[in-house]
């Protein structure tokens, strides 16, 4: 069994900071990538940020320069540190991570999604 825990969602005043953490546990051989994405109501999950397990970092173009994604491989931990925050940020957060897990001696490559965390910023 392997579990993805999110922490730091918020309300937040628009211009301020939040930090989200996503950590991963149980089964777990090696994680590959890690990312957060986002959802708002009738709306699309959308990716907001990924990074590699080489430190190889990806952004929407709505959060460049604003949100910066990193990575803790020894926690098996992955973080969101969001600045200038603006209303239309404001939807539940998801970390997802594609993790290889062993069972009865075959690798199992699998990925797994956070239970989402609220990030709203008012204006």
């Amino acid at each position: 069994q392997v579990q993805l825990v999110e922490s730091g969602g918020g309300l937040v005043q628009a211009g301020g900071s939040l930090r989200l953490s996503c950590a991963a546990s149980g089964n777990i051989f090696s994680i590959n990538a890690m990312g957060w994405y986002r959802q708002g109501p009738g709306k699309q999950r959308e990716s907001v940020a990924t990074i590699t397990s080489a430190g190889d970092t990806n952004y929407a173009d709505s959060v460049k320069g604003r949100f910066t994604i990193s990575r803790d491989n020894a926690k098996n931990t992955v973080y969101l540190q969001m600045n200038s925050l603006k209303p239309e940020d404001t939807d539940v957060y998801y970390c997802n991570a594609e993790i290889v897990s062993p069972h009865g001696g075959i690798w199992y490559t699998r990925d797994y999604w956070g239970q989402g965390t609220q990030v709203t910023v008012s204006s």
